[in-house]
């Protein structure tokens, strides 16, 4: 199992092109740790407003009945990704892993992979 210090640091290693990453809790908004950023990217607000996609999307699966778990939530942004991964499991619940990869230079697949295996072994 692993500390939220080091997920980020996995995070940002394990995927080529990575630009900062956070472990969120979206029934706060507050990021429990990040790692990464810069003036361009104040990953705490990106934590926050990514939180209401986070929420929207559960509470629009609940109106609609489904049963499903989100995997994945990926934003394209003409230069980068920014892709959402909710964690799974009792020790995870309420939280989200947080990855802005630059878009020339990582490759997506690889990266939802990689934030699998991290989020497989968070340890909050």
């Amino acid at each position: 199992m692993a500390s939220v210090d080091v997920s980020l640091k996995e995070m940002m290693t394990a995927a080529e092109g990575a630009l900062g990453a956070a472990v969120v809790d979206y029934t706060s908004g507050m990021a429990l740790g990040t790692l990464g950023g810069g003036k361009d990217l104040d990953l705490t607000i990106a934590a926050a407003g990514n939180t209401d996609v986070v929420r929207a999307k559960v509470r629009t699966m609940e109106q609609l009945g489904l049963k499903s778990r989100i995997e994945d939530i990926l934003i394209t942004l003409e230069s980068q990704y920014h892709l959402i991964r909710p964690v799974a499991g009792r020790s995870g619940n309420g939280l989200f892993l947080y990855l802005v990869l630059d878009k020339a230079r990582s490759n997506l697949a690889m990266a939802r992979h990689q934030l699998k295996r991290v989020e497989e072994q968070l340890e909050v």
